[in-house]
């Protein structure tokens, strides 16, 4: 996504990049915020036709959820976490203004699922907002998951010219594997604190 709105490129489509870029972020907030209402919605139903979950049982769930993306994502369970294999429409670029794929495309990446999922941290969130159980609490973990899908779409604001482009996308492509580790790390931070929550609680 981030090769298809840059400067350079919004330049060519006589758009102004930094108006795309906030129609993409804003679309990518709302998406994750649709979701998070959804699952959250979700977890309020489940809620009023069973018996809440005691807080020791979320703890497990949640400890459950961070184990299972932490295998994925390190490999033990296969090369790739299961993910639909879509992208979203380039034809939009040519085809719609720029505040309509800006905004198409952030909503898109900020629901998270309905395009290639990179990690499996991504369906934790999602788990984690509908154990919530609340409406209100789901949209506030969708809207922070949006964000953060969104931000990256800022690194890009450099990329005025064909050769920064590419250097842009060098740089992008030897950091992976680093951003790859940090999601690793991060999940097992979050399940060693899981762990402690529940040993505390015990």
């Amino acid at each position: 996504m981030l090769s298809s709105i840059t400067p350079l490129g919004e330049r060519g489509r006589h758009n102004r990049w930094s108006i795309t870029a906030a129609w993409y972020l804003a679309g990518s907030i709302a998406g994750g915020i649709t979701f998070g209402l959804v699952m959250g919605a979700l977890g309020e139903a489940l809620a009023t036709v069973a018996e809440p979950m005691p807080t020791e049982a979320v703890s497990v769930f949640v400890a459950s959820a961070l184990a299972l993306a932490l295998l994925f994502d390190t490999g033990v369970l296969g090369e790739r976490v299961p993910s639909i294999h879509r992208q979203v429409n380039e034809d939009w670029l040519d085809l719609y203004r720029n505040w309509v794929y800006g905004g198409g495309f952030g909503w898109q990446l900020g629901l998270g699922v309905i395009t290639i999922v990179p990690t499996a941290g991504t369906y934790v969130t999602w788990l984690m907002a509908l154990a919530t159980g609340q409406l209100w609490m789901g949209a506030v973990i969708g809207g922070v998951f949006g964000l953060a899908r969104g931000l990256p779409i800022l690194a890009v604001a450099s990329a005025t010219d064909p050769h920064r482009l590419r250097r842009f996308h060098r740089r992008m492509a030897s950091a992976a594997p680093a951003a790859h580790r940090a999601v690793i790390a991060v999940t097992a931070v979050a399940l060693a604190g899981s762990f402690a929550v529940m040993i505390g609680g015990g």
